[in-house]
């Protein structure tokens, strides 16, 4: 353990609680609230899977394991913040609001899937690695300039701390005290490179020394110190206090997406000795005497129905407009992209 930067913890593998300071703040309505949402993007997720192995989807990235760090997450949020999601954090984005059935299309390839649900501050998936750190920072930083007090969330992996993007996020928000959560996600893979070839910090969180701004480490796959430990650094952003970098350390069970094969680079123990975050929130629960048969399968029939329905939804969706590809790029159109236009419009009348 890095005695700088231990992990937190609000409760341990067998769902027992292990730090009595949280104990007043935990209800059960709160965590029936986040067990719901965890089973509930559980699922979604590996109907997705299902998907694109029947070929009904396109490439998808599995986010299981990880369900507690992107639910609890969520959940802190207020809902005119912003949100600076991953490719792996639409677990994290159906939580805060996004439409199920746009998540869906999006995975298809659908520009309409980029499109947040109204009142909600979304932005399109980052595909390259740390590009929307600054993103989030700005967004922050001009709420504050607009003296609100909305804040941001931006999520990226271990992976995203060795690119440029993150630093200069990282250092722009400090400066400017933006109110913003850079929420790293630890699932000690950056696609196949293990974090220890990618770093030789001994954590993440101690990365925060160097911008000036607090550094937190909590356990990711423990739901409740995920979620009090983001509200509290929501909390002290609103209050003008800047941002906070928080290191999840989790577990991606799966592969990095669809198209790999996680047994060539992962020794087939390794993650043997971790407890998936639905059963641990599931002892908990038990433990507490909030754990109730009869809701827990209404919730599971009603998730099921309500993934059912944005299937079906996806799937009779109206077939997409080709020339979205070009008349979207520019203002206005150059003469090159003009002529790429006519010509692929050209070939596709002669396949008819």
């Amino acid at each position: 353990m890095n005695t700088h930067y231990p992990i937190k913890q609000v409760m341990d593998k067998k769902g027992r609680i292990v730090d009595s300071s949280y104990e007043s703040l935990i209800n059960e309505q709160l965590v029936k609230d986040l067990y719901y949402h965890m089973y509930r993007i559980r699922t979604f997720d590996r109907k997705a899977i299902s998907l694109q192995r029947q070929g009904r989807l396109g490439t998808y990235a599995p986010f299981e394991g990880q369900e507690a760090a992107q639910v609890g997450s969520a959940m802190a949020l207020q809902p005119a913040d912003w949100m600076f999601p991953t490719y792996r954090d639409h677990g994290a984005k159906l939580t805060f609001g996004a439409d199920m059935a746009g998540t869906f299309l999006y995975w298809n390839g659908r520009v309409e899937g980029c499109v947040p649900p109204e009142g909600r501050n979304i932005f399109p998936p980052a595909v390259p690695i740390a590009t929307q750190l600054p993103h989030a920072a700005g967004a922050a930083w001009a709420e504050r300039r607009k003296g609100t007090k909305n804040a941001s969330i931006a999520y990226f992996g271990d992976g995203a701390t060795s690119e440029g993007d993150f630093h200069e996020g990282m250092n722009f928000a400090s400066v400017f005290k933006a109110p913003v959560v850079f929420f790293n996600q630890n699932n000690r893979y950056a696609i196949s490179v293990p974090i220890e070839k990618q770093m030789n910090s001994e954590t993440i969180a101690q990365k925060a020394v160097a911008y000036g701004m607090p550094g937190v480490r909590i356990d990711g796959n423990d739901c409740l110190i995920v979620y009090f430990e983001v509200m509290k650094a929501l909390e002290e952003a609103r209050k003008g206090q800047g941002p906070t970098l928080i290191e999840a350390v989790t577990w991606r069970t799966g592969a990095h997406t669809t198209a790999d094969d996680p047994t060539k680079y992962r020794p087939a123990d390794q993650g043997k000795d971790i407890v998936d975050p639905l059963l641990r929130m599931e002892r908990f629960m038990k433990n507490n005497g909030y754990w109730d048969e009869a809701w827990v399968q209404e919730t599971a029939e009603r998730i099921t129905a309500e993934i059912e329905k944005a299937v079906e939804d996806m799937e009779s969706y109206p077939t997409p407009n080709v020339e979205d590809l070009f008349d979207h790029v520019f203002a206005e159109m150059p003469a090159q992209l003009a002529e790429q236009k006519q010509s692929y419009l050209t070939h596709l009348r002669g396949n008819q």
